[in-house]
């Protein structure tokens, strides 16, 4: 048992993915205590820190959903969608817990809700990118549609914007929570049922 999980590890770069997610967590450290220590800090400076981080993450988590042994995941007897659904929740979880250390204090604003949302709804999106796309490519739709709404999301939170605009709402805005984790769902579901898309090397 002990050898299988080894194998599997390695087979789907698991230690690097772990050390990409600690090193993006530690950074995230970093400029939040930076910014806290700054003399015109409020709850909104953050804001870089509750998009960015969890947008790297998602990054990380779509790439690592890489497999060399599509060929062999297809054709086994058991089905895959378990080990790859566990691996994906798995992974998640780490970066949820490692992120939302990031960001004490104020949860009710840019605090560890709204990094925990955010990281949810951008992992989704990576999975169902991976499934579609193909691991490597999974970072670059998240990627282009934070970008857009970090550009155009309103000042004040809530209303519509609370919906498309999820990435930039506060930590207690249930609408985009609602989408966030809506997000995160149809991911798992899709990647777990469809696994990565096979990519030519």
């Amino acid at each position: 048992m002990t050898l299988a999980l080894l194998l599997y590890a390695r087979s789907r770069v698991l230690p690097a993915t772990l050390a990409a997610l600690t090193g993006i967590a530690l950074v995230a450290v970093w400029a939040a205590w930076w910014l806290q220590a700054q003399p015109r800090f409020d709850h909104t400076a953050r804001v870089p820190v509750v998009v960015l981080a969890p947008l790297l993450a998602a990054g990380v988590i779509g790439t690592g959903l890489y497999t060399h042994s599509d060929e062999l995941d297809r054709t086994a007897v058991r089905p895959w969608w378990p080990r790859r659904l566990v691996h994906l929740l798995v992974l998640t979880g780490l970066a949820a817990a490692l992120l939302a250390l990031a960001v004490p204090g104020r949860p009710d604003e840019f605090g560890a809700p709204a990094m925990t949302r955010n990281l949810l709804g951008a992992t989704g999106v990576a999975a169902v990118s991976a499934a579609l796309l193909g691991a490597r490519l999974s970072w670059l739709p998240i990627t282009v549609y934070l970008s857009a709404v970090y550009l155009s999301a309103p000042e004040q939170p809530g209303g519509a914007a609370a919906f498309w605009a999820w990435p930039m709402q506060p930590g207690p805005q249930a609408g985009a929570w609602v989408t966030a984790v809506a997000a995160y769902g149809v991911g798992a579901v899709v990647y777990a049922g469809r696994g990565a898309r096979p990519e030519r090397r």
